[in-house]
């Protein structure tokens, strides 16, 4: 069985290798990138299995190469920032990341969340069924990572399509934040509620007014679920 490959992105070569060294022991296949075009080339030659990312990098940013992997991949992104303000986090988040990591970091943590992150999308590729649900003018798709709204195709963040397919195969059903965190983000993640409510906020800018019948309800003191009316 081939061991699963991490390109680890960051100009501070130090940090690469300190990182090849600790994912190598996992073991873990480590390819590395010091610079932002550097780092899309390596991802189109490697194809690897998730991504850690460092913001601040020389040719392109970090959030430039997240874009330009989101356009054509679901592969999973950590990022990697010295910045640790909330803007830094929800840009991130934004843009398509499904985590994201703070320097200085501990280096067992990263390995932590690459582990839940790699766990997650390989018990996900297992569950082939039922991974399509339906309502008025809305289609969730898994199977293709698609999100229909009104019979249109919108380009969502695959971290947003897991959690709204989460609430929608489960409707009517109220779950709190760290409920949401744990099932869609994995027990292991370390990030906070706040992750939660911004994918929150971007599926609802994707869907207002679509439709009557059903709808993402905030439960005030509680958390969130998807509405359908009976």
């Amino acid at each position: 069985m081939s061991m699963e490959k991490i390109l680890v992105c960051d100009d501070d070569k130090n940090i690469c290798e300190l990182l090849r060294l600790y994912l190598e022991k996992e073991p873990f296949t480590v390819v590395i990138a010091n610079d932002g075009e550097e780092a899309l080339s390596a991802f189109s030659a490697e194809n690897p299995d998730l991504v850690l990312l460092d913001i601040m990098m020389p040719k392109l940013d970090g959030w430039q190469v997240c874009r330009e992997i989101r356009r054509k991949s679901n592969c999973p992104i950590i990022m990697l920032t010295a910045k640790g303000e909330t803007f830094d986090k929800v840009l991130g988040l934004e843009l398509g990341a499904d985590d994201y990591v703070v320097k200085p970091f501990d280096t067992k943590e990263i390995v932590a969340r690459i582990k839940a992150v790699l766990r997650r999308t390989g018990k996900s590729a297992q569950q082939a069924d039922v991974k399509e649900v339906s309502y008025d003018k809305l289609t969730v798709n898994m199977t293709r990572y698609e999100l229909k709204v009104d019979g249109k195709v919108v380009d969502t963040p695959p971290k947003e399509l897991e959690l709204l397919f989460h609430l929608a195969s489960n409707p009517n059903r109220v779950y709190t934040r760290d409920q949401l965190l744990d099932e869609v983000w994995g027990f292991e993640y370390y990030g906070d509620s706040r992750t939660v409510d911004v994918h929150i906020k971007r599926l609802r800018e994707k869907l207002e007014g679509v439709s009557d019948q059903w709808c993402l309800k905030t439960v005030w003191g509680v958390g969130y679920k998807f509405e359908v009316k009976e």
